[in-house]
């Protein structure tokens, strides 16, 4: 038996995902070059000018996916893996699920099967393909890769930029949307040669998909649903036949988006009916019942806005006693405006203190991820300790929010929803 390196993750194994504009990645989280279109979590620039995208059976022993397992076998921690290792946006990642929650079991045999090139025998169990950016909110913190709703408001305001969104350009999107129908067709050979062990259904909004009604559907009438688990980002707007599926798994994780509530979450999430949302949660809460305390969970983007709201959101969770998982806005270029590290440490940290010490008279175990995210945050870097173009970045920022709160026209906005000196900051960038 050969002993793993801590370098070493299942998911460069038994995990395949890809973007809805068809580029590949090991995971959501690795950070990776291009092959065509930088999105906000890619780090350099497009390797290719022309639009080519690689079907899994020459994506899944390339030299470049045999490449990076030979660097993990071998103990080295591949530059695409650096979310997981440095903890960059959460405490829990997601190197930790795949390894020590979901392939436990496997770890050995995945990392058993790289022979001395770097090549598998194995073929994914794990599917994250997120066939499209079909999308019915326009979440402040997203964008329109991710949500076919911010991508129709960018197109008829005229400010999609056709240089760095290259595949909104009309030809690039035919292509896409062609590549989409190759991506759907191969989670279906996956489900019928029944492989499938884990399904992660995300988006865009992932319960807007056709695909994944048919595929859930075919998994309890096969009767495969009980050998597979399925996860969810979902936006919560519309369960439909959702709960009814669900138990039918043998395992669910349901990460219903939320940030703050009320007003403030509605701001946050253009498109969100707090009270529709609210219900919709309630209402599966049972599959914490069925599955334990990861069936029903709030999934939390921590946002500049959201900051201020965080006191009401951990008083839900205390008082619905469910779980939370806990991030921080991706913020990898200075003019990321919606992340709470934006403000200099000396105007956020009695922002933190305050809900640190709000955390504890809750007494509950189900907001204690939050105080341990806010002490965190507190030993980060904040954008002028982390980004030369600080100043610049910020001004840029706030003038691009600025006009999508004109265009939005909301009751709310940064004037009404910050409080004290980040008030005073907000409105002297």
């Amino acid at each position: 038996m050969s002993q793993i390196p801590k370098s070493f993750c299942t998911a460069s194994v038994l995990h395949t995902m890809a973007h809805p504009t068809g580029e590949r990645r090991l995971c959501c989280a690795s950070r990776e070059e291009p092959q065509f279109f930088k999105g906000y979590i890619d780090k350099g620039e497009a390797k290719h000018s022309d639009y080519n995208p690689i079907p899994l059976d020459d994506w899944w022993n390339s030299e470049y996916i045999r490449s990076i397992r030979l660097k993990m076998k071998n103990g080295e921690v591949p530059s695409q893996c650096e979310i997981c290792n440095d903890n960059i946006l959460n405490l829990h990642t997601y190197k930790q699920y795949f390894n020590e929650t979901l392939f436990s079991q496997k770890i050995q045999e995945a990392f058993d099967s790289i022979d001395e090139n770097g090549y598998t025998s194995l073929k994914p169990m794990s599917y994250d393909y997120r066939v499209s950016n079909l999308c019915n909110f326009k979440c402040r913190m997203c964008g329109p890769e991710l949500s076919s709703a911010w991508e129709s408001e960018k197109r008829m305001l005229g400010t999609w930029n056709p240089q760095t969104e290259k595949w909104m350009n009309a030809d690039n999107k035919a292509k896409i949307e062609n590549f989409q129908q190759v991506l759907e067709q191969e989670l279906w050979d996956a489900v019928k040669e029944n492989r499938i062990e884990e399904i992660y259904w995300v988006g865009g909004e992932p319960l807007m998909y056709p695909i994944h009604w048919s595929i859930m559907n075919h998994l309890v009438e096969s009767g495969q649903s009980k050998n597979v688990i399925v996860r969810y980002n979902t936006n919560l707007s519309n369960v439909r036949n959702l709960y009814d599926l669900l138990p039918y798994f043998k395992g669910v994780n349901v990460c219903a988006s939320m940030d703050a509530t009320g007003d403030v979450a509605e701001y946050i999430r253009t498109g969100l009916k707090w009270e529709q949302w609210l219900e919709n949660f309630k209402e599966g809460m049972f599959l914490n019942n069925l599955f334990g305390m990861n069936g029903m969970v709030i999934d939390v983007t921590i946002t500049l806005p959201g900051l201020f709201d965080m006191k009401n959101l951990m008083r839900l969770a205390a008082e619905l006693q469910v779980k939370s998982y806990v991030k921080i806005t991706f913020d990898f270029e200075s003019s990321a405006i919606m992340s709470p590290m934006c403000l200099p440490h000396a105007i956020l940290d009695p922002i933190l203190d305050d809900l640190i010490s709000y955390e504890s008279t809750l007494n509950s175990p189900y907001t204690k991820v939050y105080a341990d995210t806010f002490k965190d945050m507190k030993n980060r870097q904040t954008f002028d300790q982390k980004y030369d173009n600080y100043e610049q970045g910020i001004k840029w920022g706030k003038e691009r929010y600025m006009k999508l709160e004109e265009h939005r026209k909301t009751a709310l906005s940064m004037n009404t929803i910050l409080t004290g000196d980040a008030l005073e900051w907000w409105k002297n960038v």
